[in-house]
């Protein structure tokens, strides 16, 4: 099976770039099943049902989210009645949403995604790991799923990596979202399950992090907010990573960044044509 993971998809510029891109990459590498991190997509801070819907429609099949879920109120609602959407699994009993699905792919796999937030530099929720063993002990791959991805959505590089460790063997995809910068080590680890410390964003890379950059660099020299920060607006680029699962295990083969648009250097996956 072929997943492709997109990173934080960023205002305008993001959606613009999975709306014109996307489509033609599921057609062109035969991606059975795409997950997208949609937590900045209502112009850089948080989810709509609107953005939401564009995502979906780009081809979508399940978003995920991370600390700025919860930034548009209509949220709170969309979490409930969209299953596609994902809010971190170590948000307290009783919060809205879910926070992992079982999905049924393009080649009728069943595919688990969970998602789940760091403790380090982050809002406080519940532990990261006794969220994430519950989700996956609950749905064990090879067994109750085909394929299972995680995205952990954190500050540091090292809880990011402390995840997949913890993980390996046990899914098909470790992958750290929230920095909005990609990572240059994509990998799979010694028990077989596909790892990427940051997958970066969808969005305009002449920025900072997805922001104009004027208002970042006046706060950065001055000390002092002298605007809202306000998404750029600039050619979007995507970035993503491809893996190729074993269909017998549900561990991964194969494993390829996917970059496309200006400020990145250019990157496809080469599984071979679509089926």
């Amino acid at each position: 099976m072929k997943l492709l993971f997109l990173g934080d998809v960023v205002g305008r510029s993001g959606r613009k770039a999975l709306t014109a891109q996307l489509p033609g990459l599921i057609e062109r590498h035969g991606f059975d099943f795409v997950v997208v991190n949609g937590e900045n997509s209502a112009g850089g801070f948080g989810i709509t049902d609107a953005t939401f819907q564009e995502i979906v429609r780009a081809g979508a099949d399940c978003v995920t989210t991370g600390n700025h879920v919860w930034d548009q109120r209509e949220a709170l609602t969309l979490a409930d009645r969209e299953e596609r959407l994902l809010r971190p699994a170590n948000y307290p009993a009783g919060t809205p949403g879910r926070g992992a699905n079982v999905f049924t792919a393009r080649n009728g796999a069943r595919v688990l995604v969970v998602n789940v937030m760091g403790s380090l530099f982050m809002p406080a929720l519940d532990e990261p790991y006794q969220a994430v063993t519950r989700e996956v002990s609950a749905c064990v791959m090879g067994a109750d799923c085909d394929a299972a991805v995680v995205d952990m959505h954190a500050e540091a590089t090292s809880e990011k990596q402390t995840m997949g460790y913890f993980l390996d063997g046990k899914v098909s995809l470790v992958i750290g979202t929230h920095t909005h910068i990609p990572t240059a080590d994509a990998r799979i680890l010694a028990g077989g399950t596909a790892y990427l410390t940051d997958v970066g964003m969808c969005g305009d890379y002449d920025s900072v992090i997805g922001m104009e950059k004027d208002e970042p660099l006046r706060r950065a020299t001055t000390k002092i907010p002298s605007a809202r920060l306000a998404t750029a607006t600039g050619t979007g680029t995507l970035s993503g990573l491809a893996v190729e699962t074993d269909d017998a295990t549900g561990l991964a083969r194969r494993v390829a960044p996917l970059r496309i648009g200006p400020g990145l250097e250019p990157a496809e996956p080469d599984f071979g044509d679509a089926a």
